[in-house]
């Protein structure tokens, strides 16, 4: 699941779209959580994929790692980034902040 599934599309009152504002949830530190070294090849979303078989969930990788997030998908080759578990207290974290 995408964070913009059940996201809400509004307009504006020049007739246009834009999604609703969405929340992330701070992510805290568990000990469940993996640390993975970074190759410059590596990217947000193929990491979310082959941490939790969705690449649209790359926005939980890059929130909790803000250091390396900036404007893009790349968190930058030879850096160690924290991907969070389990991931279903996050998603339901989401899921709150954004019904």
């Amino acid at each position: 699941m995408g964070r913009y599934t059940r996201t809400p599309i509004l307009r504006n009152e020049s007739g246009t779209q834009y999604y609703k504002r969405v929340i992330c949830p701070d992510i805290p530190r568990s000990n469940q959580d993996l640390y993975v070294s970074t190759t410059e090849d590596d990217r947000y979303d193929l990491l979310a994929f082959q941490y939790y078989k969705s690449a649209s969930l790359w926005w939980i990788i890059s929130t909790a790692n803000p250091q390396y997030a900036g404007a893009s998908l790349f968190p930058g080759g030879g850096v160690q980034i924290r991907i969070p578990f389990p991931i279903q207290t996050i998603l339901n974290e989401y899921n709150a902040l954004n019904d």
